[in-house]
This record gives structure tokens, sequence and C-alpha cells, in this order.
């Protein structure tokens, strides 16, 4: 859970940059990637990424305008502008917004009262969860995987 505004935003610079790499890391052709028949693809990954801080920022009272859900881009460098373009409204509506006591105040979430600060916290998870699943894809597709965590097999091949 956060507790300080400034914990949060830290985070978050760390975590999004990691996910602009890997997003950078897709071409238009691997975006129908998927583990196999029917799951979520590179694409459709992506694409959440990029449209689900609205509902995570909505839950604690947060706007933050993105595209449609449902309507998944065709091109990677669309899905990857979409979602730099969301880092810095994130970035923006918690520094005018939110403050180290907001983080402490419950909010409805599915049902339960919850932290807006344990709220963020989960909305980073979520980034983090669907990330790893993403760089799986990447390997699956045949592209370089970005070290995002630390270094993968091609960045020890380069050393």
């Amino acid at each position: 859970m956060y507790r300080k505004v400034e914990d949060f935003l830290l985070d978050w610079s760390h975590a999004s940059h990691g996910t602009i790499q890997v997003l950078e890391a897709l071409t238009d052709d691997t975006l129908g990637q998927a583990i196999v028949e029917g799951h979520s693809t590179l694409g459709w990954l992506g694409w959440h990424l990029a449209t689900a801080p609205a509902y995570f920022l909505g839950l604690v009272g947060l706007n933050v305008e993105t595209g449609d859900p449902q309507a998944v881009p065709h091109k990677a460098s669309e899905i990857v502008e979409a979602y730099k373009k969301v880092v810095a409204e994130v970035e923006r509506e918690v520094k005018e917004n939110m403050t180290d006591v907001k983080f402490a105040e419950e909010v409805e979430m599915h049902g339960h009262p919850s932290p807006r600060g344990a709220v963020l916290r989960l909305f980073i998870d979520h980034q983090t969860h669907h990330r790893g699943q993403m760089t799986v894809l990447i390997r699956q597709a045949g592209l370089p995987v970005p070290g995002v965590m630390g270094p993968t097999k091609e960045d020890r091949a380069k050393a």
C-alpha cells in the first residue's frame, strides 16, 4: 500500500518505463501472438495496459482519458503512443489531486472498502502481471525480450 504520493510516483515512473520498453518491442506482425489460440494476444494485452489506468484511477476518484478498451489497434506504434499519453496523465492527475492523507482514505473497490494507496498498489501490480505475460509472448513471437527486471538472454549474449 502506498502511503505517500511521492512513493507512488516513483514506482509509477519505474514501472511505466519498463512497460514502455515491453510495448516498444512489439511489431505489427506480432500483435496477434497468443500462448494458444483463444487466449489474450500481445495486442490485446498491450492495449489493456494502455486503457486500464482509466478504471483503476477512477476507483480512487481520478479521471484519466483513454481509448476504447475494446478497440485494439492494429499498429504497435498506436499502442505505445496511447500508453505514453496515459503515463503522463496518471502522473498529472496524482500530482494535482492526491495527497498523503487521501491515500489513507477508503474507497469502494469491488464491494469492499480499500485505502486509495492499496488500490494504486494493485494498479501497479496489475500492470506488472500483464507485462510479465507479454514478455513470454514476445519470446514466443521470436522478438528480443527487453530486460525490464534484469538482464535477459539477449542482454547476456551482448556482454
